[in-house]
């Protein structure tokens, strides 16, 4: 076991020299999360202005349902991914498991219903502001969806930073689909849980100041859109 103090000075070492490992962990969870958000808000968002504006039998419990699986245990996700993509799965043959592919599902399901849920109740309130508007210049529903997110695409934005917090600190999932490979599929939330372990905490320290960094920036920039939207 390292000591802390020393652990904490080499930590910082790496940072600010680059260390090609740390970045290389640093960037592959940038890329498997944001990808993941991207995924998440092109379905999630539609979906929660459709769910918002559309009136049919069930709406209330399938929002509730919406509304739960927020709570998802990211372990169980990564165990029914597992499932899905191993040999004996349903999509064994694409070859996904063990990949950044996989990664990225597991993570869409995470994030999707936090974006479909926040846009959801975002739209709301747009609707009510405005659905008698588009409705009296005849807009198609397609079109009724464009103009609600663009009205809150602050909110809109703020949803997609939450996913993105969601699933770059996420660790119990993508440990089961990704297996935690060296130079694969290694993550910062993996590769701290992994490094810290072994009693390697210079790694996980430089991993964990990032990390933090990006959490901190993410709800900074949830914060101050929060405080824009609400000025306006």
């Amino acid at each position: 076991m390292q000591d802390f103090h020393q652990a904490l000075s080499v930590a910082f070492q790496l940072i600010g020299s680059r260390d090609p490992e740390l970045s290389d962990i640093v960037a592959l969870s940038l890329r498997v999360s944001m990808t993941a958000t991207v995924i998440a808000t092109l379905v999630g968002a539609p979906l929660g202005v459709l769910l918002a504006i559309t009136r049919f039998p069930g709406r209330q419990s399938l929002i509730v349902l919406v509304n739960a699986l927020l709570g998802l245990p990211p372990v169980v996700v990564g165990l029914a991914v597992y499932l899905l993509l191993s040999r004996s799965g349903v999509f064994g043959d694409l070859g996904w498991l063990y990949t950044p592919a996989a990664m990225v599902v597991a993570q869409v399901t995470l994030t999707t219903p936090i974006v479909l849920a926040l846009v959801h109740r975002m739209t709301e309130g747009l609707w009510r502001d405005y659905g008698d508007h588009l409705q009296i210049d005849g807009a198609s529903r397609p079109r009724a969806i464009y103009e609600l997110l663009v009205i809150g695409r602050a909110g809109l934005l703020t949803a997609f930073l939450f996913a993105f917090g969601r699933a770059i600190s996420e660790v119990g999932a993508i440990i089961v689909v990704g297996g935690n490979i060296r130079g694969v599929t290694r993550t910062m939330t993996t590769a701290i849980a992994l490094e810290t372990t072994k009693g390697e905490l210079a790694l996980a320290l430089g991993l964990g100041v990032i990390l933090i960094t990006i959490s901190i920036g993410v709800s900074a920039a949830g914060f101050l859109l929060n405080r824009l939207t609400s000025r306006d």
